[in-house]
């Protein structure tokens, strides 16, 4: 009888301590969609750098190269967000929003 029990223990947290829910990685924020018309000349020439720099074949680059591609990379991602364009919402915040539509 104590070996059942002892089997549907260890069973039970074997299927609650999953690795899948143990794994700590960072969640993108989602948004809102925005029209490419509605994009300023700006931040369109901004996304196009980013897009021809991540296409770019970066194994003949000098190190220091690559380090000034990631910076340049960032700032303009930076800017692209303090921009304003689209709302950002946490997946936390979906949970909570999604839990009080269900309890209301």
């Amino acid at each position: 009888m104590k070996n059942n029990i002892l089997c549907l223990i260890l069973i039970t947290l074997l299927f609650v301590m999953s690795p899948n829910s143990v794994m700590a990685t960072e969640k993108t924020p989602t948004y809102t969609a925005v029209e490419a018309n509605e994009i300023p000349p700006e931040i369109k020439s901004m996304i196009d750098r980013i897009n021809e720099i991540k296409s770019m074949n970066k194994s003949s680059l000098t190190r220091a190269e690559r380090k000034e591609l990631r910076k340049e990379v960032r700032a303009m991602k930076k800017s692209v967000r303090a921009s304003g364009n689209g709302i950002y919402i946490s997946s936390g915040a979906i949970i909570i929003i999604l839990l009080l539509i269900i309890i209301l």
